[in-house]
Protein backbone atom coordinates (compact mmCIF):
# COMPACT_ATOMS: atom_id res chain seq x y z
CA UNK A 1 0.00 0.00 0.00
CA UNK A 2 1.20 3.56 -0.98
CA UNK A 3 1.37 6.13 1.03
CA UNK A 4 0.33 10.39 0.22
CA UNK A 5 0.87 13.37 2.05
CA UNK A 6 -3.38 14.57 3.20
CA UNK A 7 -2.70 18.12 2.04
CA UNK A 8 -1.35 20.99 4.46
CA UNK A 9 -1.70 18.70 7.58
CA UNK A 10 1.75 16.53 6.43
CA UNK A 11 -0.19 13.30 7.90
CA UNK A 12 0.88 10.35 5.87
CA UNK A 13 -2.44 8.35 4.67
CA UNK A 14 -3.14 5.08 2.45
CA UNK A 15 -3.95 6.17 -1.10
CA UNK A 16 -6.80 3.56 -0.48
CA UNK A 17 -8.55 4.16 2.59
CA UNK A 18 -12.39 2.76 3.50
CA UNK A 19 -15.46 4.70 3.27
CA UNK A 20 -17.64 3.09 6.04
CA UNK A 21 -21.28 4.52 5.30
CA UNK A 22 -22.20 0.31 4.68
CA UNK A 23 -21.02 -0.75 7.87
CA UNK A 24 -23.64 1.88 9.34
CA UNK A 25 -26.78 -0.23 7.51
CA UNK A 26 -27.47 1.67 4.35
CA UNK A 27 -26.41 -0.73 1.84
CA UNK A 28 -28.43 -3.58 3.87
CA UNK A 29 -27.26 -4.54 7.23
CA UNK A 30 -24.09 -5.59 8.28
CA UNK A 31 -23.42 -7.92 11.19
CA UNK A 32 -20.98 -6.26 13.73
CA UNK A 33 -18.92 -8.77 13.46
CA UNK A 34 -18.58 -8.79 9.99
CA UNK A 35 -18.04 -5.02 9.90
CA UNK A 36 -15.04 -5.66 12.49
CA UNK A 37 -13.80 -8.29 10.43
CA UNK A 38 -13.77 -5.85 7.43
CA UNK A 39 -12.21 -3.17 9.29
CA UNK A 40 -9.28 -5.97 10.27
CA UNK A 41 -8.85 -6.97 6.56
CA UNK A 42 -8.59 -3.41 5.17
CA UNK A 43 -6.02 -2.69 7.71
CA UNK A 44 -4.26 -5.79 7.07
CA UNK A 45 -4.43 -4.75 3.83
CA UNK A 46 -2.21 -1.76 4.77
CA UNK A 47 -5.11 0.83 4.78
CA UNK A 48 -4.95 3.58 7.57
CA UNK A 49 -7.62 6.32 6.71
CA UNK A 50 -11.40 5.53 7.61
CA UNK A 51 -14.07 7.59 6.64
CA UNK A 52 -17.25 7.87 8.83
CA UNK A 53 -19.97 10.27 9.71
CA UNK A 54 -22.46 10.72 12.89
CA UNK A 55 -25.26 9.97 10.37
CA UNK A 56 -24.15 6.56 9.41
CA UNK A 57 -26.45 4.03 11.08
CA UNK A 58 -27.32 6.95 13.39
CA UNK A 59 -23.98 6.75 15.41
CA UNK A 60 -23.24 3.40 14.39
CA UNK A 61 -20.70 3.51 12.28
CA UNK A 62 -18.71 5.54 14.95
CA UNK A 63 -19.05 2.95 17.48
CA UNK A 64 -17.74 -0.11 15.33
CA UNK A 65 -15.05 1.87 14.69
CA UNK A 66 -14.34 2.98 18.19
CA UNK A 67 -14.68 -0.11 19.55
CA UNK A 68 -12.01 -1.44 16.18
CA UNK A 69 -9.94 1.33 18.10
CA UNK A 70 -10.54 -0.19 21.62
CA UNK A 71 -9.40 -3.79 20.69
CA UNK A 72 -6.48 -2.73 18.55
CA UNK A 73 -4.70 0.54 19.09
CA UNK A 74 -3.71 1.04 16.07
CA UNK A 75 -2.53 4.53 14.60
CA UNK A 76 -5.19 5.39 12.11
CA UNK A 77 -6.35 8.58 10.59
CA UNK A 78 -10.34 8.84 10.98
CA UNK A 79 -11.87 11.30 9.40
CA UNK A 80 -15.93 11.74 10.16
CA UNK A 81 -18.32 14.19 9.38
CA UNK A 82 -21.54 16.56 10.83
CA UNK A 83 -24.15 18.61 9.67
CA UNK A 84 -26.69 15.58 8.43
CA UNK A 85 -28.03 14.25 12.26
CA UNK A 86 -31.58 14.26 13.15
CA UNK A 87 -30.92 15.50 16.38
CA UNK A 88 -31.82 18.03 16.33
CA UNK A 89 -32.28 18.03 12.60
CA UNK A 90 -32.23 20.79 9.74
CA UNK A 91 -32.17 23.69 9.88
CA UNK A 92 -31.14 23.50 13.87
CA UNK A 93 -27.93 21.19 13.08
CA UNK A 94 -26.68 24.71 11.86
CA UNK A 95 -25.99 26.71 14.91
CA UNK A 96 -22.84 26.93 17.05
CA UNK A 97 -23.98 25.06 19.84
CA UNK A 98 -25.47 21.98 17.47
CA UNK A 99 -21.67 21.71 15.73
CA UNK A 100 -20.31 21.78 19.57
CA UNK A 101 -23.05 18.89 20.40
CA UNK A 102 -22.00 16.80 17.39
CA UNK A 103 -18.38 16.68 17.38
CA UNK A 104 -18.47 15.82 21.32
CA UNK A 105 -20.86 12.74 20.39
CA UNK A 106 -18.44 11.41 17.70
CA UNK A 107 -15.74 11.92 19.87
CA UNK A 108 -17.24 9.91 22.67
CA UNK A 109 -18.28 7.02 20.13
CA UNK A 110 -15.15 6.87 18.94
CA UNK A 111 -13.90 6.87 22.19
CA UNK A 112 -10.91 9.34 21.35
CA UNK A 113 -9.68 13.45 22.74
CA UNK A 114 -9.54 14.30 19.16
CA UNK A 115 -10.76 14.05 16.24
CA UNK A 116 -8.05 13.97 13.47
CA UNK A 117 -10.25 15.35 10.88
CA UNK A 118 -14.40 16.82 10.72
CA UNK A 119 -16.07 17.38 7.68
CA UNK A 120 -19.33 19.72 7.09
CA UNK A 121 -21.46 16.70 5.92
CA UNK A 122 -23.50 18.37 2.54
CA UNK A 123 -24.86 20.93 3.90
CA UNK A 124 -27.19 23.17 1.87
CA UNK A 125 -25.31 25.81 -0.32
CA UNK A 126 -26.86 28.56 0.84
CA UNK A 127 -25.86 27.91 4.75
CA UNK A 128 -22.02 26.81 3.93
CA UNK A 129 -21.59 29.80 1.93
CA UNK A 130 -22.62 31.94 5.28
CA UNK A 131 -19.43 30.88 6.43
CA UNK A 132 -20.53 30.34 10.09
CA UNK A 133 -19.89 26.79 9.82
CA UNK A 134 -16.15 26.85 8.82
CA UNK A 135 -16.01 29.55 11.90
CA UNK A 136 -17.05 26.92 14.66
CA UNK A 137 -14.97 24.55 13.52
CA UNK A 138 -12.08 26.70 13.50
CA UNK A 139 -13.00 27.21 17.38
CA UNK A 140 -13.34 23.35 18.21
CA UNK A 141 -9.48 22.99 16.44
CA UNK A 142 -8.19 26.01 18.46
CA UNK A 143 -9.86 24.27 21.60
CA UNK A 144 -8.15 20.41 20.80
CA UNK A 145 -11.34 18.90 19.60
CA UNK A 146 -10.49 18.59 15.97
CA UNK A 147 -7.01 18.66 14.58
CA UNK A 148 -8.22 19.58 11.08
CA UNK A 149 -11.60 20.35 9.21
CA UNK A 150 -12.97 20.27 5.68
CA UNK A 151 -16.20 19.74 4.10
CA UNK A 152 -17.87 16.84 1.93
CA UNK A 153 -19.49 18.16 -1.54
CA UNK A 154 -22.32 17.75 -3.88
CA UNK A 155 -20.84 20.38 -6.76
CA UNK A 156 -18.15 21.89 -7.84
CA UNK A 157 -19.31 25.61 -7.17
CA UNK A 158 -19.21 24.43 -3.48
CA UNK A 159 -15.70 22.73 -4.10
CA UNK A 160 -14.62 26.06 -5.48
CA UNK A 161 -15.79 27.96 -2.42
CA UNK A 162 -14.29 25.89 0.11
CA UNK A 163 -10.85 26.30 -1.38
CA UNK A 164 -11.04 30.05 -0.92
CA UNK A 165 -11.45 29.41 2.96
CA UNK A 166 -7.88 29.25 4.68
CA UNK A 167 -8.82 27.16 7.20
CA UNK A 168 -10.18 24.66 5.23
CA UNK A 169 -7.91 21.16 5.12
CA UNK A 170 -9.69 18.77 3.04
CA UNK A 171 -12.72 18.35 0.62
CA UNK A 172 -14.33 15.09 -0.33
CA UNK A 173 -15.58 14.71 -3.89
CA UNK A 174 -17.91 12.46 -6.04
CA UNK A 175 -15.12 11.27 -8.58
CA UNK A 176 -14.98 8.27 -10.73
CA UNK A 177 -14.93 7.53 -14.55
CA UNK A 178 -18.60 8.17 -14.48
CA UNK A 179 -17.93 11.74 -12.87
CA UNK A 180 -14.52 13.22 -14.43
CA UNK A 181 -15.70 17.46 -13.69
CA UNK A 182 -13.27 17.67 -11.48
CA UNK A 183 -10.26 17.08 -13.43
CA UNK A 184 -11.10 20.32 -15.53
CA UNK A 185 -12.36 22.37 -12.27
CA UNK A 186 -10.40 22.01 -9.22
CA UNK A 187 -7.90 19.77 -9.63
CA UNK A 188 -5.25 21.73 -9.49
CA UNK A 189 -5.54 24.39 -7.26
CA UNK A 190 -6.43 21.78 -4.30
CA UNK A 191 -2.58 20.73 -5.01
CA UNK A 192 -1.39 23.98 -5.07
CA UNK A 193 -2.99 25.34 -2.11
CA UNK A 194 -2.11 21.82 0.03
CA UNK A 195 -5.82 20.83 0.12
CA UNK A 196 -6.30 17.25 0.76
CA UNK A 197 -8.92 15.75 -1.94
CA UNK A 198 -10.79 12.40 -0.50
CA UNK A 199 -12.97 10.48 -2.99
CA UNK A 200 -15.59 8.89 -2.61
CA UNK A 201 -17.78 6.59 -4.52
CA UNK A 202 -15.16 5.39 -6.87
CA UNK A 203 -17.19 2.56 -8.06
CA UNK A 204 -20.65 4.67 -8.29
CA UNK A 205 -22.41 2.42 -6.08
CA UNK A 206 -21.11 -0.60 -7.46
CA UNK A 207 -21.64 0.10 -11.18
CA UNK A 208 -18.28 0.74 -12.03
CA UNK A 209 -17.71 -3.33 -10.36
CA UNK A 210 -19.13 -4.54 -13.51
CA UNK A 211 -20.93 -6.94 -12.68
CA UNK A 212 -24.56 -5.85 -12.25
CA UNK A 213 -27.45 -6.17 -14.87
CA UNK A 214 -30.50 -4.34 -15.61
CA UNK A 215 -31.83 -6.83 -13.65
CA UNK A 216 -29.97 -6.96 -10.21
CA UNK A 217 -32.08 -6.07 -7.20
CA UNK A 218 -31.15 -4.62 -4.13
CA UNK A 219 -32.38 -5.29 -0.42
CA UNK A 220 -35.44 -2.66 0.88
CA UNK A 221 -33.22 -0.67 3.10
CA UNK A 222 -30.62 -0.20 0.64
CA UNK A 223 -29.95 3.36 -0.94
CA UNK A 224 -29.79 1.51 -3.88
CA UNK A 225 -33.29 0.60 -3.58
CA UNK A 226 -34.60 3.77 -2.13
CA UNK A 227 -32.61 6.73 -3.55
CA UNK A 228 -32.33 5.39 -6.72
CA UNK A 229 -33.80 8.72 -8.53
CA UNK A 230 -32.91 11.02 -5.65
CA UNK A 231 -35.91 10.41 -3.76
CA UNK A 232 -34.27 10.42 0.02
CA UNK A 233 -31.24 12.59 -0.52
CA UNK A 234 -29.51 14.20 -3.80
CA UNK A 235 -29.49 11.51 -6.89
CA UNK A 236 -25.49 12.22 -7.01
CA UNK A 237 -24.85 9.78 -4.39
CA UNK A 238 -26.40 6.93 -5.77
CA UNK A 239 -25.35 5.63 -9.42
CA UNK A 240 -23.06 8.91 -9.71
CA UNK A 241 -26.56 10.30 -10.61
CA UNK A 242 -27.33 8.24 -13.34
CA UNK A 243 -30.14 6.44 -14.13
CA UNK A 244 -29.86 2.92 -12.95
CA UNK A 245 -30.49 0.96 -16.29
CA UNK A 246 -28.31 3.50 -18.40
CA UNK A 247 -25.58 3.25 -15.61
CA UNK A 248 -25.36 -0.91 -16.64
CA UNK A 249 -25.43 -0.13 -20.17
CA UNK A 250 -22.28 2.21 -20.05
CA UNK A 251 -20.19 0.16 -17.51
CA UNK A 252 -20.57 -2.75 -19.56
CA UNK A 253 -19.56 -0.12 -22.07
CA UNK A 254 -16.16 0.62 -20.22
CA UNK A 255 -15.13 -3.11 -19.92
CA UNK A 256 -12.87 -3.15 -23.30
CA UNK A 257 -10.62 -1.28 -21.72
CA UNK A 258 -9.98 -2.82 -18.77
CA UNK A 259 -6.38 -4.91 -18.48
CA UNK A 260 -6.61 -8.65 -18.66
CA UNK A 261 -5.18 -8.52 -15.03
CA UNK A 262 -7.27 -6.94 -13.15
CA UNK A 263 -10.97 -7.20 -12.33
CA UNK A 264 -13.29 -3.83 -13.08
CA UNK A 265 -13.45 -2.42 -9.76
CA UNK A 266 -9.57 -2.64 -9.27
CA UNK A 267 -9.46 -1.02 -12.65
CA UNK A 268 -12.15 2.00 -11.87
CA UNK A 269 -10.07 2.62 -8.37
CA UNK A 270 -6.23 2.74 -10.42
CA UNK A 271 -7.99 5.10 -12.38
CA UNK A 272 -8.79 7.52 -9.45
CA UNK A 273 -5.68 6.87 -8.09
CA UNK A 274 -3.50 7.88 -11.57
CA UNK A 275 -4.23 11.25 -10.27
CA UNK A 276 -1.90 13.31 -7.87
CA UNK A 277 -4.45 15.52 -6.77
CA UNK A 278 -6.00 12.77 -5.29
CA UNK A 279 -4.86 12.15 -1.50
CA UNK A 280 -6.95 8.99 -0.95
CA UNK A 281 -9.78 7.20 -2.37
CA UNK A 282 -12.61 5.49 -0.03
CA UNK A 283 -14.11 2.77 -1.51
CA UNK A 284 -16.37 0.80 0.60
CA UNK A 285 -16.86 -2.76 1.88
CA UNK A 286 -19.26 -4.94 3.34
CA UNK A 287 -17.24 -8.03 4.09
CA UNK A 288 -13.41 -8.80 4.06
CA UNK A 289 -12.80 -10.04 0.90
CA UNK A 290 -14.41 -6.77 -0.29
CA UNK A 291 -11.88 -4.76 1.67
CA UNK A 292 -8.89 -6.83 0.65
CA UNK A 293 -10.11 -6.34 -3.06
CA UNK A 294 -10.05 -2.41 -3.16
CA UNK A 295 -6.49 -2.47 -1.79
CA UNK A 296 -4.99 -3.99 -4.31
CA UNK A 297 -5.29 -1.72 -6.79
CA UNK A 298 -2.46 0.89 -5.22
CA UNK A 299 0.22 -2.00 -6.27
CA UNK A 300 -1.19 -2.19 -10.09
CA UNK A 301 0.77 -0.07 -12.81
CA UNK A 302 -0.60 3.45 -13.75
CA UNK A 303 -3.17 2.88 -17.06
CA UNK A 304 -1.36 3.88 -20.17
CA UNK A 305 -1.90 7.17 -21.55
CA UNK A 306 -3.98 6.56 -24.40
CA UNK A 307 -6.54 4.56 -22.03
CA UNK A 308 -7.15 7.63 -20.17
CA UNK A 309 -7.90 10.01 -23.43
CA UNK A 310 -9.98 7.41 -24.45
CA UNK A 311 -11.69 7.54 -21.36
CA UNK A 312 -12.12 10.83 -21.26
CA UNK A 313 -13.28 10.80 -24.61
CA UNK A 314 -16.12 7.88 -23.88
CA UNK A 315 -16.92 10.51 -20.79
CA UNK A 316 -17.76 13.52 -22.65
CA UNK A 317 -19.25 11.27 -25.89
CA UNK A 318 -21.34 9.09 -23.84
CA UNK A 319 -21.81 10.20 -19.84
CA UNK A 320 -21.40 13.42 -19.37
CA UNK A 321 -25.60 13.94 -20.70
CA UNK A 322 -26.69 11.52 -17.97
CA UNK A 323 -25.79 12.95 -15.01
CA UNK A 324 -27.95 14.04 -12.86
CA UNK A 325 -28.18 16.08 -9.38
CA UNK A 326 -25.95 18.70 -8.68
CA UNK A 327 -22.32 18.69 -10.50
Amino acid sequence: MHLRTFGKTGRKVSEVGLGTWQLGGNWGDVPEETALATLRAAVDSGVNFLDTADVYGDGRSERVIGRFFRETRLPLFVATKLGRSGTPGWPKNFTRAAVRQHTEASLQRLGVDALDLTQLHCVPTDVLKQGELFGWLGELQKEGKIRGYGASVESMDEAAWCLDQPGCASLQIIFNIFRQKPIDTIFARAKQQGVALIVRLPLASGLLSGRMTKGTQFTADDHRTFNRDGQAFNVGETFAGIPFEKGVELADGLKRFVPANETMAQFAIRWCLDFDAVSVVIPGAKNPDQARANALPSDLPPLPKDVHEQLRAFYRERIAEHIRGPY
